[in-house]
């Protein structure tokens, strides 16, 4: 109890509120921007915490983190840019809400979700760290592989017309990803002698060419009329939220649950969790037709997968030291910095700062509410914009955020290059977003697959020799083959009859 009195005394503090604060408004403006992730945020803070001490530099990183995954939901709602890879999964669903003048339902399930998604985590961040861990820990490259062929399923869940056409797209995603050394041998593939795809094709540029640029490239098309009238204001966000919190409940639970359990798994993080959650919602929804022309329950779920899986991360990260995604990878080094040396023993060595962490969580998922609501307000200054003007400035926007990344003009080449692929797959109904899927999850495909070959001799059934890769493999071939089955029953019985 000591300790705890100790932590809100920490974090109650007028600087730490204050450095919250200021971190909250920076992770807003950073998500926003389309090219500068929630990874960047996390990067950008690291000098400024050299100066600090332990709580406020934690407490920087978290609320900057949860902010960025949120408000990368905005550009996307509004100009169909998602600012972060977390907000791709359901960029089309939003878009679509603000094409029928519903951009305020949009963004404020988007906000409202998010919050109560990333409470949830830090309850479960709180209540079942060391358990949840331990089994993060027990995930080798074969229940890895499994966890990514359920992923890659996703993308005939995803899409909104033909499966078939879902396929065709996955698959440009996945051939996209084999660009740069194989593996094992790290021999140069598809690279066509080009030293910067050796290292494979960037995704920040690739997911703004195709989201943004072919957006751009379709209204230059047509500029004698936009292809629909979009609402030039945005009302209240949270009118009508408490009924859709009841309406979707199951769903707003689902998501959590996913996003904090696939947040736990090293390596994983919030991307892969918006992507299975999203398809999920899909999958089980009694209106799946709805998907895709501007339906908030995918929204709903992805949206609260997305934050939760941010404070699922700081399972493995906290417990054992090992990073759940990209940023606590990033988040284990100030932690050492600032003596808080992750594993059991920091539960016992600095009980008072750990528990400001965990206060810190729910602070920033709840100051997410005021603060996401000022960002959007903020933000719908865009729709009042001559679609002339700002067509040419998110253009701009495109082009600083595929450089910073690597700060080359390639980027630039690479977005371009595949804002011309995305329009021309849209110009012919193959959606975008199963595309985007098979680049992030095409790589790690492919490496967990070599790694489990190598480690069982060559041998296939070795995918199934242990016990949670042995249940996901079962699970996701029953994904794959039990439509055809049943249809194959009911030929099978009609032609008995």
């Amino acid at each position: 109890m000591d300790a705890l009195l100790t932590a809100f005394g920490l974090v109650f503090d007028p600087y730490v509120l204050l450095v919250i604060a200021g971190s909250a408004a920076f992770g807003l403006f950073v998500g926003a921007v389309p090219g500068l992730t929630a990874t960047m945020a996390t990067a950008l803070l690291v000098p400024v915490t050299f100066f600090m001490e332990p709580v406020p530099a934690i407490a920087a990183i978290v609320t900057a983190t949860a902010m960025a995954i949120f408000s990368g939901d905005i550009p996307g709602c509004l100009v169909r840019i998602p600012g972060t890879p977390a907000s791709a999964a359901y960029t089309d669903e939003a878009y679509a809400m603000t094409r029928k003048g519903l951009a305020e339902q949009a963004l404020g399930a988007g906000l409202v979700f998010s919050a109560l998604g990333g409470i949830f985590g830090s309850i479960v961040l709180v209540l079942a760290a060391p358990a949840l861990a331990e089994v993060a820990l027990r995930f080798s490259s074969f229940e890895y592989f499994w966890l990514v062929c359920l992923g890659l399923t996703c993308a005939v869940f995803i899409s909104t017309g033909d499966p078939v056409k879902g396929l065709i797209s996955l698959f440009i995603g996945l051939t996209v990803s084999l660009v740069g050394l194989d593996n094992p041998a790290g021999y140069p593939r598809l690279t066509f002698g080009s030293t910067e795809l050796l290292g494979s094709v960037s995704f920040i540029p690739t997911m703004i060419g195709m989201f943004a640029v072919s957006e751009i490239i379709r209204w230059a098309a047509s500029p004698g009329a936009a292809p629909f009238e979009i609402q030039r204001t945005i009302g209240n966000v949270f009118s009508g939220m408490g009924r859709m919190t009841v309406t979707y409940r199951r769903q707003f639970f689902r998501g959590s649950v996913v996003g904090t359990l696939i947040g736990a798994l090293p390596g994983a993080g919030a991307d892969i969790a918006a992507w299975i959650s999203y398809a999920m919602s899909k999958k089980f929804s009694k209106e799946p037709r709805k998907f895709g022309t501007g339906h908030p329950e995918g929204i709903v779920e992805s949206g609260a997968s997305n934050n939760a899986a941010v404070s699922g991360a700081w399972i493995p990260a906290l417990v054992f030291g090992i990073p759940g995604d990209s940023i606590t990878a990033i988040v284990i080094g100030v932690l050492f910095m600032k003596g808080m040396n992750p594993g059991p023993t920091i539960f016992m060595n600095n009980a008072p700062q750990l528990y400001a962490v965990f206060i810190v969580f729910f602070l920033a998922n709840l100051m997410m509410i005021p603060f996401g609501w000022a960002a959007i307000k903020t933000a719908k200054q865009i729709l009042r914009a001559p679609r002339a003007v700002l067509m040419p400035i998110i253009l701009l926007f495109c082009i600083v955020g595929s450089f910073a990344i690597n700060n080359t003009a390639f980027g630039v080449g690479l977005m371009l290059v595949f804002g011309v692929v995305g329009y021309l797959m849209e110009s012919n109904g193959i959606p975008v977003a199963p595309a985007i899927l098979g680049m992030v999850l095409g790589a790690m495909l492919e490496d967990t697959f070599v790694s489990s070959m190598i480690k069982s001799d060559g041998s296939i059934w070795g995918l199934f020799d242990r016990p949670i890769a042995g249940t996901l493999g079962v699970v996701t071939l029953l994904v794959w083959f039990a439509p055809l089955l049943m249809r194959t029953m009911r030929r099978w019985q009609a032609s008995t009859v």
